[in-house]
């Protein structure tokens, strides 16, 4: 029998029956245990403190920050806790975001009482988790990268703007953009004309269904 203390998980998800369904799977393992939950990205940034968290969970799409923007937070203050994404999307671009940010594995919430333990304990021993269909993504990105002799950008979009779209898509104005990013309201509308340009959108719909699609926000 291992003597090994459990892995300390941080769990965050907006939604409290996923948590609850989440927590019943991660504690009923003897090496796995929750010690503190967060309902939104900020929360997790806050509450992920070295020596009382090993590992944290993020869902990719929660508000105030999403878990994209939290990933990359933690990675930046906490680097030796581990980092896995939960999410509802069979998203390429997000999976490749997710790594970037610093994620060792990136979990569908579909299959998540299959791949959360492996991806656990996968994480913890430094390895990455990749479910099927993102090894075939990272198969196909390794095959256009070589033909193309270079590298390829993870995203046209810059994290200060990401922040901007996900605020536009939750139905904000340019005044209360301004105001929760503290900045000023010439510069939001900068960068939204800079986001529209960079993804040839025309206007805020189509610029919502953009965001809705790559899992910034919630349908």
């Amino acid at each position: 029998m291992s003597t090994e203390p459990p892995t300390r998980i941080l769990l965050a998800d907006d939604h409290a029956l996923v948590r609850r369904g989440l927590r019943l799977i991660l504690d009923a393992e003897p090496d796995l245990t929750v010690v503190a939950e967060a309902d939104d990205g900020a929360e997790a940034v806050r509450l992920c403190r070295p020596g009382e968290v090993d590992l944290v969970i993020l869902d990719i799409a929660m508000p105030r920050m999403t878990g994209l923007q939290a990933a990359r937070e933690i990675a930046r203050t906490a680097p030796g806790v581990r980092i896995l994404i939960l999410s509802m999307y069979d998203n390429e671009q997000y999976f490749f975001a997710a790594l970037k940010a610093g994620a060792s594995g990136y979990v569908l919430k579909s299959v998540a009482d299959r791949d959360l333990l492996e991806a656990c304990r996968s994480a913890m021993r430094g390895e990455p988790f990749l479910y099927p269909g993102a090894v075939t993504a990272l198969i196909r990105e390794y095959l256009r990268r070589d033909w193309r002799g270079g590298e390829v950008p993870d995203s046209v979009l810059t994290p200060r703007e990401e922040e901007v779209i996900k605020l536009i898509a939750e139905g904000h104005s340019s005044k209360e953009i301004a105001a929760t990013l503290s900045i000023s309201v010439k510069t939001v509308d900068r960068h939204r004309a800079n986001i529209l340009g960079k993804l040839g959108l025309r206007d805020r719909l189509e610029l919502t269904k953009y965001a809705i699609r790559v899992g910034l926000v919630e349908p």
